[in-house]
């Protein structure tokens, strides 16, 4: 079992990502030992899904940020193997469409919130609005931020608001779990060479992705200022080591199955009236006869 403490970004403490290993993959020791226990907490996954389901009390929304390459689709596709599509919505926020940016920055996120019993996964969030564009403050112009809203303050501001809207998500039986995958700039140059040597890996890699990269610290700041800022104690950040994947998928699956596993869930309980009408029905259909059905001549 993973030990959250390991990767938790304490609230109200400074988060200096070089004091992270993206390399570190205890308690596992190899490979297969961390296969063994997301195959393990992938059954068990399902399992709570279904009492999570029915129970509709509360939501969980999963948040997965990084850098580019840093294996969100991958935890996504391993971690969520076993579930029910009925039951998970996962939403990838991109480039704000027009509409979105005629909203304010929370609006595109907040329309997609699971509901009551439901999963929701968003692959990048909100929180690009305090790394990407605070990385491109260009990018402020398209949002059409009043004056008094922009400059020094601006940023604050949104770590404010973002740690309230995550508070009232709580308060109204949201559970938020922040996981981001922290990847090495070598080992992305590996992935990023990997996704252009191989055909089928193309479509995943643009131009763009690469001149990404060569702003890689102002980026690393930008994390560590929103790690510093929104991790709270309803809401806390997992800094999860994503050098190997198979490490940052164990590890996502065994926090979310933790999670799940300690909240007090229960099927819904029927009333006495509903259990003697199901008590008669299941006596109707038990003595009611079937038709024998009917085998086909062979021709």
């Amino acid at each position: 079992m993973i030990d959250k403490a390991d990767f938790v970004a304490a609230p109200g403490r400074e988060i200096l990502l070089n004091d992270f290993d993206p390399a570190f993959s205890a308690p596992f020791k190899t490979k297969d030992d961390a296969q063994a226990t997301l195959a393990a907490n992938t059954e068990q996954l399902a399992a709570l899904q279904d009492l999570f389901y029915a129970d509709r009390r509360r939501a969980l929304l999963v948040i997965l940020q990084g850098m580019d390459a840093a294996g969100k689709d991958g935890v996504i596709r391993h971690v969520m193997s076993g579930v029910s599509p009925q039951g998970v919505d996962v939403h990838a926020f991109t480039t704000p469409t027009p509409e979105e940016l005629a909203h304010d920055f929370l609006w595109r996120c907040g329309n997609v919130l699971p509901a009551r019993g439901r999963i929701g996964i968003f692959n990048r969030s909100y929180y690009e609005e305090v790394t990407i564009v605070r990385v491109h403050e260009s990018l402020l112009a398209r949002e059409h931020v009043p004056a008094p809203a922009a400059g020094d303050d601006l940023w604050m501001e949104r770590f404010d608001d973002i740690v309230a809207f995550e508070r009232h998500l709580v308060r109204n039986g949201t559970i938020v779990l922040k996981f981001f995958l922290h990847v090495s700039q070598e080992e992305q140059k590996k992935r990023l060479l990997a996704r252009i040597d191989r055909p089928e890996k193309n479509w995943k890699i643009t131009p763009a992705d690469l001149h990404e990269r060569t702003f890689w610290t102002a980026y690393q700041h930008a994390y560590e200022r929103l790690l510093t800022h929104t991790s709270t104690e309803i809401a806390p950040w997992y800094i999860i080591p994503a050098d190997r994947k198979w490490f940052a998928r164990a590890a996502v699956a065994d926090l979310i199955v933790q999670t799940l596993a300690a909240l007090d869930l229960h099927y819904p309980a029927l009333t006495e009236r509903q259990r003697s009408q199901l008590a008669f029905e299941r006596e109707h259909l038990a003595a009611s006869g079937e038709e024998a059905p009917v085998t086909p001549v062979d021709s």
